[in-house]
């Protein structure tokens, strides 16, 4: 059954119609291989190269620096596993990541220490910020790459990014975020700052699942992790997903035009759903800090079990979270929120509310209700 309010768009969001649209010649009429040199190629080589035009000019970043992947896990592996290959002629070196780090940076780096690497891994303050003098610290002569995720998938958390990079930069170390939830919900660009690569996922902002890419600064020594082919100018080999990368495209600059006006709304709605709770008198503290994604609410309720919680919402037509979508069947605390500090009457009783483009006051009002009539 197809829940009745959405509201777990850090895991998802719907298809954007414009993106559906885009994709559809190229799943019906326009099948041809891109890397072909038929006639049958022109066509889809063609709106390829203007996607990819697309998503730097929106990035502030140079075409031929846009890599398309099957997504932000395909796009963090490469960030940190090619960067690894690529520093110290194959040699183990050290890597800077945060303790709060999506899976699909911190399992790569753990791949690595079996390897012989060396990891640091930052402790965030209570807020889940990383401090650019903590990043400043831990530079060692041999560490290849700093990675510290733009908008954390649990709290919402923000991070200084240029900031961040700067300290990495200054010292010569390459700076990789991992922007998958930051995409299109907030304003990020390259050119500002020294970020050297940037992970981003389609589906985060309504674009197709399967599809993704990473941005990597002209300059950057970065390895191959797929061979094969010689598609995405050698470095990333395989057919290329012409619908998925139009309708990327297209979600993304639509996501972009929306984002001021979604922004100041899903705020709106989001102190709406807080107040809601506090006038039940509940007991429960809200999890990141004054900085974080518009929409983006991760709360604790004291003495409570957060999955039943969200096993009973979604029987009521509700869908949130307890954590990461990507780890929703593991029993264990959130790395994220112990490395947070929230107190142990608290961290089990975790919920993650994330709102969206068609989440509204009456979505929000249900929501709070609920939670309400579970928790009392």
């Amino acid at each position: 059954m197809k829940p009745a309010v959405y509201a777990d768009y850090a895991a998802t969001a719907p298809l954007r119609e414009s993106a559906r649209e885009a994709m559809r010649p190229w799943l019906e009429r326009e099948f041809g291989n891109p890397s072909a040199a038929d006639t049958y190629s022109q066509l889809p080589r063609h709106a390829v190269r203007e996607a990819r035009e697309t998503i730097a000019r929106i990035l502030g970043a140079r075409t031929d620096e846009i890599y398309f992947t099957s997504g932000g896990t395909e796009s963090d592996n490469w960030a940190v596993k090619g960067r690894a290959l690529a520093c110290h002629g194959g040699r183990p070196g050290h890597l800077i990541i945060s303790a709060i780090e999506h899976h699909a940076v911190l399992e790569p780096c753990a791949f690595l220490e079996r390897l012989g690497w060396k990891v640091t891994r930052l402790c965030p303050d209570r807020e889940g910020i990383i401090r650019p003098e903590t990043v400043g610290a831990a530079l060692r002569p041999d560490t290849a790459l700093v990675s510290v995720m733009a908008a954390n998938n649990e709290i919402g958390t923000v991070q200084d990014i240029p900031a961040l990079a700067k300290a990495a930069g200054e010292a010569g170390v390459a700076f990789h975020t991992d922007a998958v939830q930051a995409m299109g919900h907030i304003p990020l660009r390259v050119d500002p700052a020294p970020v050297c690569l940037l992970s981003a996922s389609a589906h985060k902002f309504g674009g197709p699942k399967g599809i993704g890419f990473l941005y990597v600064r002209h300059g950057t020594a970065l390895e191959p992790l797929h061979h094969g082919g010689g598609q995405e100018r050698g470095m990333r080999a395989g057919t290329e997903n012409v619908a998925g990368i139009v309708g990327m495209a297209a979600a993304l600059s639509e996501s972009v035009s929306e984002m001021e006006h979604e922004q100041v709304r899903l705020e709106e709605l989001r102190e709406r759903l807080i107040l809601s709770l506090r006038e039940a008198g509940l007991d429960f503290r809200i999890n990141g800090g004054a900085w974080h994604l518009p929409g983006s609410l991760s709360l604790s309720f004291a003495g409570q079990d957060g999955r039943m919680l969200v096993y009973l919402l979604d029987r009521k037509g509700i869908a949130v979270a307890a954590g990461s979508a990507c780890n929703s069947r593991e029993i264990a605390v959130s790395h994220v929120l112990s490395a947070t500090g929230v107190p142990d009457r608290y961290i089990k009783g975790t919920v993650r509310i994330t709102l969206g483009r068609e989440s509204s006051g009456e979505d929000v009002d249900r929501i709070a209700s609920e939670i309400v009539g579970l928790v009392r």
